[in-house]
């Protein structure tokens, strides 16, 4: 034999007070001028408020953020069920509704719309943001010798003797020939290369390297 589902109590307390939440909203909705299935979906209005209000509150208190502003939603659709379930308690006469509860009531749509869609398009917190991807940087080139595999060779700048021989005029050249063996002649011995440079009177450079030729 089948097991007979024993009924909640919470679930049946929950579903008279909707019950009861529902119809006071909609009394006051049609007290206030709006008729027919307008009437009817003002209840629905503030309860789908209060419970996405309720959900969004949940889940950004399990995110650990902030949840100042589905607070506020909430206590605002709260705030228009309890004030619909007080203001049909007799407090109110509603054959004469004041107008700024018509204005209230006119201006419910506008609100709920308002809530609703700052509850569900809400920037994406950090925590569910999909990570950015790496930026890889260039791989350095680096300059690799293989073996087996000669480098090239770097030519060697020139020398200033190099330079002096390579500016040195034939003439000149002869001219210090004249002059060492004329030196030699007179003294038995070679020029120095002072020497050389002071009767030529060329650098030093361009003396040391005329003084080479003529060894």
């Amino acid at each position: 034999m089948p097991r007979l589902v024993s009924p909640d109590a919470v679930l049946v307390q929950a579903v008279i007070a909707g019950a009861l939440s529902f119809a006071h909203l909609h009394d006051l909705a049609e007290a206030a001028g709006q008729h027919g299935w307008k009437a009817w979906a003002y209840p629905v209005s503030v309860d789908l408020l209060l419970v996405a209000a309720w959900h969004r509150l949940r889940s950004l208190r399990d995110a650990g953020e902030p949840a100042g502003s589905a607070w506020s939603w909430f206590v605002v659709a709260l705030a228009a069920s309890l004030g619909a379930n007080v203001a049909t308690a007799g407090l109110l006469d509603l054959g004469d509704v004041p107008d700024w509860l018509r204005i209230l009531v006119a201006g419910w749509p506008a609100l709920a719309f308002l809530g609703g869609t700052l509850l569900v398009h809400r920037p994406t917190p950090p925590s569910e943001r999909e990570p950015e991807p790496d930026l890889e940087l260039p791989p350095v080139v680096e300059r690799v010798t293989e073996p087996g595999v000669q480098a090239a060779s770097v030519p060697t700048l020139p020398t200033a003797e190099a330079v002096a021989v390579a500016t040195a005029p034939p003439a000149l050249v002869a001219h210090a020939q004249k002059i060492a063996a004329d030196h030699r002649a007179r003294t038995g011995s070679d020029i120095d290369t002072e020497t050389l440079r002071a009767r030529l009177g060329v650098p030093s450079p361009m003396a040391e390297a005329i003084a080479a030729q003529l060894v």
